[in-house]
């Protein structure tokens, strides 16, 4: 009887030849945790459409860090609602603004905690889009003003990094050239830079309260169907200054991720956002998955695919899990 030569089943007999053999490693080392911050005291509101999320008043986001730290989540990314909105959107960068506060206050207590808050402007918008709006559209070079003020300020509240998520061209450079005019050089720059025009943010627009009041953002983010122009956002933004470049969202954009990773020799992340998040909680409540499964092969596949660092809802979950297999 003639048996075949090859065998690759042999390294898969049991777990301990499975772990050896393992190509692609997940480690809570990778993960950023984005957090929605709020004004008030002793808040802890759950978003309905993120189940296990929460808008957090700044002493209930400390518990949550002292939390996160004793997990070995190494970082997190601010997402603010302020009090007010207005058309200038001065609650993103104003001193006293919701995430500069959230900055200095968790710099103080967790000094090693890696803070990395979103600039963006929509959640700080009367009207909801990610700049200033002239005639209908968003007008992309006075938006920039207050991209890179915003960012300055962060940089001054304490900010170890800074990730800009409007997708407003030439917003790196404008960073950029506000953090080096300022005494700010060592602050590094993560640029969504394939940020697409997607229906998986659903979930995350509740949480922040930042729905555009009227329109959509196809006019400045990216369109679902093109892979190349991503590269060429990619480019741009390292040419302008950009240290690690970012692909949003990651499950529908693997291959993005992929095309990504080879052609930089800088850091890349992903940012596996609140739609697919809440899919998996959704399925996970209705017992169709295995909710632990399920998570940690989807976050092993958006390393696979070439991500350095994944900003993810899961990260306390995950780590959990990762420990526990550690033993």
């Amino acid at each position: 009887m003639s048996f075949p030569i090859q065998r690759p089943r042999r390294l898969r007999r049991n777990d301990t030849i499975r772990r050896m053999v393992r190509e692609t490693e997940l480690s809570v080392k990778d993960f950023i945790y984005p957090m929605f911050v709020c004004p008030g005291t002793g808040v802890r509101q759950e978003i309905e459409a993120m189940p296990g999320q929460y808008r957090l008043s700044l002493d209930e986001m400390k518990r949550e860090l002292e939390s996160l730290v004793k997990l070995g989540v190494p970082s997190v990314m601010f997402f603010g609602l302020p009090e007010s909105k207005d058309l200038l959107a001065t609650g993103a960068y104003a001193e006293d603004g919701i995430v500069a506060r959230a900055l200095r206050e968790a710099k103080a207590e967790f000094p090693d905690l890696y803070l990395v808050p979103d600039v963006c402007l929509c959640e700080y918008t009367s009207h909801g889009h990610c700049g200033v709006i002239h005639d209908g559209d968003v007008d992309n070079d006075e938006t920039l003003k207050l991209i890179a003020k915003t960012a300055l300020a962060y940089a001054e509240a304490g900010a170890d990094m800074v990730a800009p998520s409007d997708m407003m061209d030439g917003r790196v450079a404008a960073i950029r050239e506000a953090l080096d005019g300022n005494g700010h050089s060592q602050v590094p720059i993560m640029a969504y830079s394939a940020k697409y025009a997607s229906g998986f943010y659903g979930p995350f627009r509740e949480a922040a309260d930042s729905a555009p009041q009227f329109g959509d953002r196809r006019g400045y983010q990216m369109d679902p169907a093109n892979a190349r122009e991503a590269l060429r956002e990619v480019r741009l933004d390292l040419e302008e200054g950009a240290d690690i470049v970012m692909v949003k969202p990651a499950l529908s954009y693997l291959d993005v991720i992929r095309q990504v990773r080879d052609q930089v020799d800088v850091p890349v992340a992903a940012y596996n956002v609140s739609g697919e998040y809440s899919m998996v909680k959704a399925a996970a409540h209705n017992g169709w998955i295995d909710e632990r499964r399920l998570t940690m092969e989807i976050l092993t596949s958006i390393k696979r695919a070439g991500a350095d660092l994944i900003l993810t809802y899961h990260a306390p979950d995950a780590a959990r899990w990762l420990k526990e297999e550690q033993g």
